[in-house]
């Protein structure tokens, strides 16, 4: 550590107390969770509220220093990097629900706040976030409005743009922009939440946030169909969409599925282990559930009779099917490194999508595990074989052939886990001109030094 990073270090240290800054091998130390240059900072800081925060950003910024913001590092695109010479701020002490107001079905909740804790909190209302994913006991929600995080019910509740009615931030020369509104309808100029909402912590740092609630229902039945076809996909998707029921609609392709159970030594009586796709649907539960379900099984099963199926009997059958989806750490364990990418694309276009790629990728000996989010269109591959046997060249060729027509056909290179660092090169090469010439403007009016996560997502023009 240099003379000039000790003496912000004692500076920092007076603002938020010597116990709530950790320097050095203790940053090194610190679990780096999904990405392992998360913790390459010399400095890590963790304030207690906003005030905090914003005295802690000024003293950097006085100092010419860089700031990358922390939640609960999840993020799988490297947008949470540092290096010795940067300073973490870490929002794990932002982590109170401030308010909840079960009328208005609303939460006001500090960044560091986790998904699953405001899950918890709401629950008790018979109310939730109305966004779920596998990571939602570590996720916080200022990491997820700063990727835009999606999960498990975008379909029907949107992804957290949707979510968030008002916000407060940090912005990069220690300023504190406070719009915490708490109702739907504000049509008063600009509204520059949104600046913030995906954009990495490179605009400013999210301390507050006003979540938009939604009515929970109770789970309901949990089904897994084997199924004959993509096009049989979307025809069970439409289906089950009818009942207006359908919770969470999440597909595997095969090679993503044998994996699954093979690991999870799973398997059902009379159910088609070797079919190409398998489909997992949650229904909201209440009255009338089960033949809800039991209507769509129907329906799959007179259009396609080679379709399986299997109804889980109990709350531990239905977390063994979705454990299939949701484990996919049993890659990377097996993989280290293992190459993931997350897109999107109209939904009528991700069977035809899905055979391309699979094709494509078998030509090059690898074997790519595709599964994901039907309802919405968002698609994740795996590609199973660790980062280090994977040179460049053959990385540039496993792009180009996922990338391909992609964003001409309405689609994105990411769908919700950011840009980061691993998925610039892409914005910079699938970004319409102007699109991103304006990105460049804005990160340039508000953080002209560039101290904000620089090299992630843009930079200043």
């Amino acid at each position: 550590m240099d003379a000039k990073t000790a003496e912000l270090a004692k500076e920092i240290s007076a603002i938020v107390g010597a116990g709530n800054l950790r320097q050095g091998d203790e940053v090194r130390l610190t679990d780096p969770g999904e990405y392992a240059a998360n913790t390459g900072a010399d400095l890590m800081v963790s304030p207690a509220d906003t005030a905090e925060v914003a005295a802690v950003v000024r003293a950097c910024a006085a100092a010419g220093v860089s700031i990358v913001a922390h939640g609960g590092r999840t993020g799988l695109v490297g947008g949470g990097a540092t290096t010795a010479a940067q300073v973490i701020v870490s929002t794990q002490r932002l982590n109170r629900i401030e308010a909840l107001d079960p009328v208005a079905g609303t939460a006001i909740v500090g960044a560091g706040v986790t998904i699953g804790t405001v899950q918890d909190a709401a629950r008790e209302h018979g109310l939730g976030p109305g966004i779920d994913l596998p990571s939602r006991g570590t996720a916080t929600v200022g990491g997820m409005i700063a990727t835009n995080a999606g999960g498990l019910e975008a379909h029907r509740h949107g992804v957290m743009r949707h979510r968030i009615l008002g916000l407060e931030a940090v912005l990069p020369d220690g300023r504190i922009m406070s719009d915490l509104s708490q109702v739907l309808k504000v049509s008063a100029g600009y509204d520059l939440k949104h600046l913030f909402i995906g954009a990495e912590g490179t605009l400013g740092i999210v301390t507050r946030a006003v979540l938009r609630l939604a009515p929970l229902q109770p789970q309901g039945p949990v089904m897994m169909l084997s199924l004959p076809s993509g096009e049989a996909m979307l025809e069970t998707m439409r289906i089950a969409r009818q009942t207006g029921r359908l919770r969470a609609s999440e597909a595997m392709w095969k090679n993503f599925f044998d994996f699954g159970t093979k690991d999870k030594n799973w398997s059902a009586p009379d159910y088609d282990m070797d079919a190409p796709l398998h489909f997992i649907l949650e229904f909201e539960g209440g009255e009338g559930a089960e033949d809800a379900a039991g209507a769509v099984f129907e329906a799959v099963i007179e259009q396609f009779p080679d379709a399986t199926g299997v109804l889980a009997q109990s709350l531990s059958q239905a977390e063994a099917i979705w454990t299939l989806r949701e484990d996919t750490r049993i890659v990377d364990r097996q993989n280290p490194g293992a190459p993931s990418f997350d897109v999107s694309m109209p939904i009528s276009e991700l069977p035809a999508y899905a055979e391309r790629i699979r094709l494509a990728l078998e030509a090059l000996d690898l074997v790519p595990l595709i599964f994901g989010h039907v309802g919405d269109g968002n698609l994740h591959v795996m590609i199973p074989r660790a980062a280090a046997d994977i040179p460049p060249e053959l990385m540039a060729q496993i792009e180009q052939i996922l990338m391909a027509g992609l964003v001409a056909r309405g689609g994105s290179f990411s769908a919700e886990h950011g840009v980061g660092t691993k998925r610039r090169h892409l914005l910079d090469a699938e970004a319409d001109p102007v699109k991103l010439a304006l990105m460049r403007q804005i990160k340039a009016a508000l953080d002209p030094h560039n101290l904000m996560n620089p090299g992630k997502v843009v930079d200043p023009a």
